[in-house]
Formats: C-alpha cells, sequence, structure tokens
C-alpha cells in the first residue's frame, strides 16, 4: 500500500471516512454495502466492507491456519470482491504488528499472519474486524463514481466499526448525515 499523498485534482483524501452505497448501485458485491476506506491516494483507493459477513467464523481460520484458537467465533467480513483469499485485519491501537498500515491515530490496517496469533492467544488488539478480500479503485475511478452519485460519503467512526450490529451499521452511518434510509430511493434525480 503506498503512503497517502495529496489528490492532485484537490479532492480530499477519503481515508478514515466511509462510503455509503446508494440505492441505484445494483453491484452485488456494494449493494447496501457501508465500506471503511483504509487508503486514498492519487493512485486509487482501497477499502474494506464491513457490514457483510462471509459466513466463517474466525476460530475456523485460526484451525486451518494451525493458530492457537481461544474458541473465538468473531464472524469474518466479505470485504469486497478484490483477492478474496487474502485476509485484512481492521483494528484499533497502532501497527506494531509486521505488516500494517497506520490508517488514523486510532485505526491500523494489518495483513500479517502475527496478529491471528495474537488475537488467539487472547492478547490482540482490544477491538478488531477481519475480512477476506477488498473493495479497490483504480486512480480517478472513486471519485467518478462520487460524480454520479454512487456513494455517499461520511467520517468514520469506532463505533459502528466494532460496536454496532452489522444490520443497523448502514443507518448509523446516514444518520451521521442526518439521512434516514427511508429518505433514499434509487429515482433521484428523476421525475
Amino acid at each position: 500500500m503506498a503512503i497517502l499523498r495529496s489528490m492532485p485534482d484537490k479532492t480530499e483524501s477519503l481515508q478514515n471516512h466511509f462510503l455509503i452505497a446508494m440505492p441505484q448501485l445494483h453491484d452485488p458485491n456494494f449493494s447496501g454495502a457501508l465500506t471503511y476506506i483504509c487508503e486514498h491516494t492519487e493512485d486509487g483507493a482501497m477499502g474494506l466492507i464491513v457490514n457483510k459477513p462471509s459466513g466463517l467464523h474466525l476460530n475456523e481460520v485460526l484451525e486451518q491456519l494451525e493458530l492457537p484458537n481461544s474458541a473465538n467465533d468473531t464472524l469474518i467480513y466479505a470485504g469486497g470482491p478484490v483477492q478474496m483469499e487474502h485476509g485484512f485485519v481492521l483494528h484499533s491501537g497502532s501497527s506494531i504488528w509486521d505488516s500494517s498500515l497506520q490508517i488514523s491515530d486510532n485505526l491500523s490496517l494489518t495483513t500479517s499472519r502475527d496478529i491471528l496469533q495474537a488475537i488467539g492467544e487472547n492478547q490482540g488488539p482490544e477491538h478488531y474486524l477481519l475480512a477476506l478480500g477488498y473493495a479497490g479503485w483504480g486512480a480517478g475511478q472513486l471519485e467518478q463514481e462520487l460524480k454520479e452519485n454512487t456513494w455517499l460519503t461520511c467520517r468514520a467512526n469506532q463505533e459502528i466499526l466494532f460496536h454496532t450490529p452489522d444490520a443497523h451499521k448502514l443507518r448509523s452511518a446516514l444518520a451521521i448525515l442526518g439521512i434516514d434510509t427511508d429518505q433514499l430511493n434509487g429515482q433521484i434525480g428523476h421525475a
């Protein structure tokens, strides 16, 4: 992952923001999705869908990797359609693990095995979310989708990421903007 740089067209970086899928987005990967943007530079963007559980549980992954397992039945999310075989841990705290990206003062993204071992031993970060796969946008692609009103954006918060039930995450993010989900429809802009 590249180091965050300023955007050439003066667009503010959306790193540490939520992308809220608009109803007209019919892509099954993103329909109804709340995506957390981990990185956004002039080269593109990378994020994790944080409200769509994959059906897998952490204890299954720890067992498969032959790592300590503290009977952790934490759900793993379908983070996006890119590299679905790769795991990502979005977590509170700093980037003390082998392969981490510091996203904000209190959030990091880690892709190394050592964090899974620590979690399996109950020595991992206080709050974490695991995902398989990620959502990615090439240079200018996300900016174009924003111009087309495909997404709403707002600053992310840990309460929604780590403490809000999945079925309520999208509604909670919209509430940050003062919008109720009942106010949205796929016909915006059509008479």
